[in-house]
Parts: C-alpha cells; sequence; structure tokens
C-alpha cells in the first residue's frame, strides 16, 4: 500500500491492483460535505435485493467474456481489478427498474452480459478518476467509489451520490438504498469460515496482511442492537455482495459487524449512488 503525494482537494491511498482486487481510496472533501448526518432516529433493519446475477471480475474467458470483443485493439484478460464498477454495477440494478436496466444496456437476466457492462463502466470509472496515470482498458489500474461514481452520474444513470463517515451514518444510508463501500482487504478473508460468511469470526484476521483494496456493495442491515440507546457495533450485522461468484461465501455475499466497520473505518470510504428522479 503506497500513501500518494496529495493532490489539489483529494485524499488518496493507492492499493496493489490484482485480478481480485482493485479498490483505491478517494476522498473529495468537496462531496464529503453532501452527507447526511445522524440526528439520533432510529434504525431498522433493511434488505435490497439486486436484479443482477452475482457477477465475477474473475474467468472473465470461461464465461464467454472476451475484452477484444469490448474494447478493439485490447488483448483478452481472464480477470480485472474492476470491483468498484462490478459494485455499482449490482448497486444501479437496485435503483433502476428493470426496464430502465434494459435500456441502460445492463442485461439483469445472464451474468455475463452485466459483467460486460461493468467492465465498460470500469473504464468510465478509471477515467472519472482524473488523479490515475492510467485508464483502463489497456491499463488495469483500479478505480475508486468516488471514481465510479462519477461515472454513474455522467452516464446519466443517477442523479447525485453522498457520503457517510461514521457507523451511523453508514446505517441511515442504508435504510434508503444500497451503498458501495471500499475497504482494505487483509489476506485470510478471502476464505471466510462459516455458512455465514461472517469476517469477524476469522481467526486471527487482524494479523493476516492487507492484500490490496476492495469494492462491495452493502445490501443489508440484517441486525439492530442498542445499548442505552445507542448503537450495539458488535451485535449490529451488515451483509455486503462481493463480486467473485456465488460461489463465494454465502451466495456471493459476506457479513460483517458495525465494530468490524469501526476497526477499518479510517481506511474504509462509502459512497450511495441516488436516484431521486422516477427511473422507469
Amino acid at each position: 500500500m503506497q500513501e500518494l503525494g496529495a493532490l489539489p482537494d483529494l485524499d488518496i491511498t493507492q492499493y496493489d491492483v490484482t485480478g481480485s482486487l482493485g479498490r483505491h481510496r478517494v476522498l473529495d472533501p468537496r462531496s464529503l460535505a453532501y452527507r447526511r448526518p445522524y440526528s439520533g432516529e432510529r434504525i431498522g433493519t433493511v434488505e435490497w435485493a439486486p436484479r443482477a446475477p452475482v457477477l465475477n471480475q474473475q474467468g472473465l474467458i470461461a464465461q464467454g467474456i472476451r475484452t477484444s470483443e469490448l474494447f478493439p485493439g485490447v488483448d483478452d484478460v481472464d480477470a480485472l481489478g474492476s470491483c468498484t464498477a462490478n459494485a455499482a454495477t449490482a448497486c444501479l440494478s437496485v435503483l433502476l427498474t428493470s426496464e430502465a436496466c434494459s435500456a441502460a444496456g445492463l442485461d439483469t437476466t445472464d451474468a455475463a452480459a452485466a459483467e460486460r457492462f461493468a467492465i465498460q463502466l470500469y473504464a468510465d470509472a478509471t477515467t472519472a478518476d482524473e488523479w490515475l496515470s492510467y485508464t483502463w482498458p489497456t491499463d488495469d489500474c483500479g478505480s475508486s467509489g468516488l471514481g465510479v461514481a462519477k461515472a454513474l452520474h455522467r452516464r446519466g444513470l443517477i442523479d447525485q451520490y453522498g457520503h457517510a463517515k461514521t457507523a451511523e451514518e453508514l446505517c441511515v444510508l442504508l435504510q434508503a438504498g444500497p451503498v458501495l463501500m471500499g475497504m482494505p482487504w487483509h489476506d485470510s478473508w478471502f476464505q471466510p469460515v462459516g455458512a455465514d460468511a461472517f469476517l469477524d469470526e476469522i481467526p486471527n484476521w487482524d494479523r493476516s496482511p492487507v492484500v490490496g483494496g476492495h469494492e462491495v456493495v452493502v445490501t443489508a442491515v440484517e441486525s439492530i442492537a442498542y445499548i442505552d440507546d445507542q448503537l450495539d457495533y458488535t451485535h449490529t450485522i451488515l451483509r455486503a455482495q462481493n463480486s467473485w461468484g456465488p460461489g463465494f461465501g454465502d451466495h456471493g455475499s459476506f457479513r460483517l459487524s458495525l465494530a468490524l466497520y469501526q476497526q477499518l473505518r479510517a481506511d474504509i470510504d462509502v459512497v450511495q449512488p441516488r436516484l431521486d428522479r422516477t427511473s422507469s
């Protein structure tokens, strides 16, 4: 993990990019100002179901996806660090109706077709990340939650995007829709334990090295607990959908507590794409 020199208005942490990991942490104070502060309201359980199948940024050729057909002059690759775009594609399939997804070019009936959409969105996200020296196609350079939110906005698929900086703000955003969460990924998390794929339960996860940055879409607040009218972080559980196919974790998803989020909060960024107008 390499800390970059400061760019105007941006706080950037850049990670190594692999075929399964490709998120960079980018915070812009101008957009961070558009937060929905927590005012003490009671938070409830909530679940958002993506219309698109669980995507897989790996094993592209086996899925029948050839990047040479998507981008002339580009070689075929079998995996891409396109997790931000995969998470955003799943999120978008919640925000838009099936008809609106189809009109946007997102086929929610076929995983490979949806993955092709995500790969093209990844190209837009790397361009929107103007601080990057390289872009996809040609360079698998990774992207950020902020970059992919900008890409969705430039396409006219969302109205705006907002951020959360605290556990309470994250839960408030989830009451209105799914959120994109970028996080440092520990090596032991590639193999979550148990049917619930609960990251907290992996022994000594915090002693395993950070191997990259990863973007997921948080789709649910599965359980809520309070102690003296304050959120009980340990027993408040989130579910997040990954982009490594349905064979990962619990049918493509994993779980984490707000306590784990709080432990990593300094290295996490949360972006929520929003669509306030009708999507039909």
